[in-house]
């Protein structure tokens, strides 16, 4: 299946683990997450996610959102949340 979202008019594609990280913060915005309460959230059975490898996936998905990555905000010493 295609994992893609939609920015501006535009279709912006993601890996499965970066889209599921996306939609995670999506649905609860303001929750602060930790990395290991991400990879218990996201993990599949065909992919290895490590605590610190979800760094490097918000950094791709910022990277791919554009102005609108702003919106993942790390709360530093804890983890990850979507502004509200």
């Amino acid at each position: 299946g295609r994992h893609e979202v939609l920015l501006d008019g535009k279709q912006v594609k993601m890996t499965v683990t970066e889209f599921r990280i996306l939609h995670l913060l999506a649905i609860r915005p303001g929750w602060v997450f930790t990395r290991y309460q991400i990879v218990d959230q996201i993990r599949g059975e065909d992919y290895p996610v490590t605590d610190r490898s979800i760094d490097v996936h918000i950094v791709a998905l910022r990277k791919k959102l554009g102005a609108s990555g702003a919106y993942i905000e790390t709360v530093r010493g804890v983890g990850y949340r979507m502004k509200e």
